[in-house]
């Protein structure tokens, strides 16, 4: 199928020389209507100049003739692109203009709340009104689903299977009911021809189909890092090893995925994929030392390290018990004007985002102070879960206050809660550097008396002349921005109160408390519809790349921040960028310049007077601007981890792809920690990294010393994850909350259970399905599991409806404390009887009645804890084991 690519298109001209331009695509019933003709020969011509720019900068580099003649093109005028076309064309200078004018009726398609009974009472009064329905679902697997659902309906619903038969429909509509597939979100009614058009946000409130339900007990497995080749990873039970990939085994004559684990002295560990649980990435700084299978040397490292955990868990457990003994103020149920708030708000919330808010305000209306973590990504939403907080909190007559590191972000939130209130009676302020001193006690005497309800600042809030009439709930925003000296501060204005704290990655302190249950910790993993991932690149600063870097920004009317993280010669960077680029508008933006340029600046900026923003790091926090795709960074070994990943996050937020250039001196030789980051950041490129690198950042950093000075060592010692795990269990245990250890499971049933290539290609995808089949702890979530595969790959391969199956039995091993689950027999040549073990088993005396009943030839050996269930022959081994289950065994 070949590989595709951002700009792909670009080099066609070199492989396809008889390429057509686009009006030859358009067919003779094609009508084609070009508004505002002057405008758009203006926009051509400007394109043709900057293409001729590029050629010019280009011609040199790619050996081009000066004569440019060889060099092909990629836009032409206006004229030539419609001159060869088969399809009507109109230019038309305003709608108005237009020599065929029509007007058709429309009006929304009313659903009421979304409910089941509205919307099938909805359809059925359309088709006795004899409408053609036509129902739209983003792809195949939802067309199919939803044509399911509506069979049962006393609907017959028809799938339209080709853009032919679609067609044809909607030149004869007929009455009834159609499903399509089709990404329409919202559809409309058309009374005069009888024709409804109905999108799938207009059935379930959501803009695409999201899947609500989740796996229990899914956090865990979201923290962990993707399993690389040659990447080194932590078994439970045996200790260091070093991933080789996945491979395939014959066992029985049956073929099975497995992951093999490489240890020292070339001992090879085969991990059947259902058992991935087993495993985690490790995480530790240095290169770990691989350990010995089958030796004692791991499980003295494992007991070394839960020695020490022991001494962290106390202390964790009194920082708990502090919290949990602390009164707070427990807020009361949503008002109307709640709701009204929320229905405000211009987009469908994402599943995470839905939980996270449900989570906050659970915390806010229980006694116990909040003190709760919203991670996730830049532009994944976490400032509307801060909103609806502050909101809830003015109901009660609260006064919320709102933390943020930069006084543009102050302004920007500002704008924000002022614009989302605006239709309630509360009262909004902001204390940053852009007002005046007596500006400044103004609103601070309103914060005193509590008339004002939020109040929006910088550290300026943490001032000892800051008093609240009746603080309720404090949001820390962008955190790991906040020194120590902010931190203490904090502490004493926060005690008692609630407090959310939004972060996109998170500093290692925190996230180590979250990890270990300290604080509360909410994930938002879901990323906005149509966002794409960055295009990233690192490497050696490149004028030559900078100039095209802009310059194609340029071409598709986009802007660029370059950030120099240096007020001294920043202006004359900005003279330097000019000069590679002379037809882009330049504007410098730091922290040092008057506050009223500085905000001007933005706002022009902001408004398309600038192309470029030549800035320090003070865009880095919540600046949300639209049309800004690229972003250069000129000594990006100077910034941190968590800095680089939220500067990368300022881009690409539109659904337009963002292109991320983070460079380094070419002369200089970069730290280990340096290269540490840089290589970090390009590698983490896809959507919700945050907490990801974040995890990277406190392996590079440390943790810090809230689980003590000597906790590297043992970090370095067992891995990260593991290490987190030890901590929690210990602190679980501390507090009689210590579930059983999971065993070790063997399962032996003959029968092909495998995610076939064929169904999944790629195998980063097939070990996240087998990860997520491996966490399920319930037989409900095998079925959430199979139902998301269906889902996003389509119908189930028999081998795949196997595997579930075989899922199911080891959830039901696991509950029931069985380590071994055996079919043996069943080959052609084996000596042995067929039978199905099982052990360890306790069976009860009338469940050994009902053995001899079921099972006459069944045998069970006390002693053992054996059950042994002879079978025949042909017998189908998953029936067998099930049926022993259904009939035995007690879950």
């Amino acid at each position: 199928m070949g590989c595709f690519f951002e700009g792909m298109e670009s080099w066609l001209p070199w492989l396809d020389e008889s390429a057509k331009n686009f009006g030859e695509f358009l067919g003779p019933n094609t009508r084609t209507v070009l508004f505002e003709p002057a405008r758009l020969r203006a926009r051509v011509a400007d394109l043709l100049q900057e293409e001729s720019s590029i050629v010019d900068v280009l011609s040199s580099t790619w050996m081009v003739p000066e004569d440019h003649e060889k060099f092909p093109e990629f836009f032409v005028e206006l004229d030539e692109v419609f001159s060869s076309t088969k399809s009507k064309v109109q230019f038309a200078n305003t709608v108005q203009d237009t020599s065929v004018q029509t007007e058709v009726s429309a009006r929304s398609i009313d659903l009421a709340l979304k409910e089941p009974d509205a919307i099938v009472a909805r359809l059925s009064q359309l088709l006795r009104e004899n409408y053609f329905v036509l129902l739209c679902a983003a792809n195949r697997a939802l067309a199919n689903r939803l044509a399911e659902s509506l069979s049962g309906s006393r609907f017959d619903p028809v799938m339209v299977q080709s853009q032919e038969e679609l067609d044809s429909l909607l030149e004869r509509p007929r009455s009834g009911l159609f499903v399509v597939v089709s990404e329409l979100e919202h559809g409309a009614i058309f009374p005069e021809v009888k024709v409804g058009v109905i999108g799938l946000g207009d059935l379930t409130n959501r803009r695409r189909s999201q899947r609500t339900s989740r796996v229990k007990h899914q956090t865990r497995a979201q923290v962990f890092d993707s399993l690389l080749v040659g990447g080194y990873v932590v078994h439970s039970h045996h200790g260091v090893g070093r991933f080789a990939g996945m491979v395939k085994q014959e066992l029985g004559g049956v073929e099975r995925d497995y992951l093999l684990i490489e240890y020292r002295g070339g001992d090879r560990l085969y991990i059947p994929s259902d058992q991935m649980e087993s495993i985690t990435p490790y995480l530790g700084g240095e290169t770990p030392t691989l350990s010995k299978l089958g030796g004692a040397e791991w499980q003295k490292t494992r007991s070394r390290v839960r020695r020490a955990v022991s001494k962290i868990a106390q202390e964790l457990i009194v920082l708990y018990q502090k919290r949990i003994v602390t009164k707070g103020f427990a807020f009361s149920p949503d008002t109307v004007w709640q709701k009204e708030m929320e229905d405000l708000f211009l987009y469908d919330l994402t599943p995470d985002q839905a939980r996270a808010i449900v989570e906050v305000k659970a915390d806010m209306e229980s006694e116990r102070p909040m003190d709760r973590l919203v991670c996730g990504d830049v532009g994944f939403g976490k400032t509307e879960v801060a909103i609806r907080a502050v909101f809830k909190a003015i109901q009660d007559g609260k006064q919320a206050a709102v933390l943020v590191p930069t006084t543009l972000l102050a302004q920007q939130h500002f704008q924000t809660f002022s614009d989302r209130f605006s239709s309630f009676p509360v009262r909004v302020e902001v204390i940053s550097r852009f007002l005046t001193p007596a500006q400044t006690r103004a609103v601070l005497q309103r914060v005193a008396d509590g008339s004002v309800d939020v109040v929006i600042g910088t550290h300026r809030l943490l001032s000892q002349d800051v008093v609240f009439s009746d603080l309720g709930l404090l949001v820390i925003d962008e955190e790991q921005h906040f020194g120590v000296t902010h931190k203490e501060s904090i502490k004493q204005v926060k005690a008692g109160i609630d407090v959310l704290t939004l972060t996109a990655t998170p500093i290692p302190r925190t996230l180590e408390m979250s990890l270990t249950g300290i604080r509360d910790m909410s994930l938002l993993n879901t990323p906005p519809m149509k966002r794409q991932p960055i295009l990233t690149y690192v490497g050696e600063y490149d004028e030559l790349a900078v100039s095209e870097a802009i310059r194609r920004e340029l071409m598709r009317e986009g802007q660029v921040f370059f950030v120099h993280n240096r007020v001294l010669d920043i202006d004359a960077i900005a003279q330097r960028l000019t000069g590679l680029v002379p037809e882009a508008r330049i504007a410098v933006a730091h922290g040092q310049m008057d506050e009223g340029i500085l905000e001007q600046t933005v706002v022009d900026f902001w408004e398309g007077r600038f192309d470029v923003l030549v800035c320090t790091t003070i865009i880095e926090s919540g600046i949300d601007m639209p049309t800004v795709n690229t972003l250069v960074v000129d000594r990006a070994d100077l910034l941190g981890l968590g800095q680089l990943h939220q500067l990368r996050g300022r881009i690409g937020r539109s659904g337009t792809r963002g292109y991320a250039y983070l460079f380094h001196p070419a002369e200089q030789s970069l730290s280990e920690d340096a290269y540490e980051r840089l290589k970090t950041i390009g590698e983490y490129t896809e959507l919700g990294s945050g907490f990801r690198i974040a995890k990277r950042d406190l392996e590079i950093r440390g943790a810090g010393n809230i689980l003590g000075d000597d906790q590297s060592g043992h970090i370095a010692a067992v891995g990260y994850d593991l290490y987190v795990k030890m901590v929690e269990e210990a602190v679980k245990e501390l507090k009689g909350e210590l579930e059983s250890p999971l065993p070790e499971i063997k399962i032996e049933v003959p029968v092909g259970a495998v995610i076939p290539e064929a169904y999944i290609s790629r195998t980063d995808l097939r070990l996240e399905a087998y990860r997520r089949l491996a966490m399920c702890t319930r037989t409900e979530d095998v079925d959430i599991v199979g139902q998301e595969w269906i889902d996003r790959f389509g119908p189930l391969p028999d081998e795949t409806k196997s595997l579930l199956r075989l899922a199911k039995i080891r959830v039901r091993a696991i509950r029931a404390q069985i380590k071994e689950v055996i079919v043996a027999g069943l080959g052609r040549s084996s000596l042995v009887s067929p039978s199905v073990r099982m052990t360890p088993v306790e069976l009860k005396a009338s469940r050994t009645m009902r053995m001899k009943r079921v099972f006459p030839k069944g045998i069970y050996k006390e002693t053992e804890q054996t059950v042994l269930i002879p079978i025949s022959k042909g017998a189908d081994p998953m029936e067998a084991v099930e049926k022993v289950f259904e009939e035995l065994i007690e879950v």
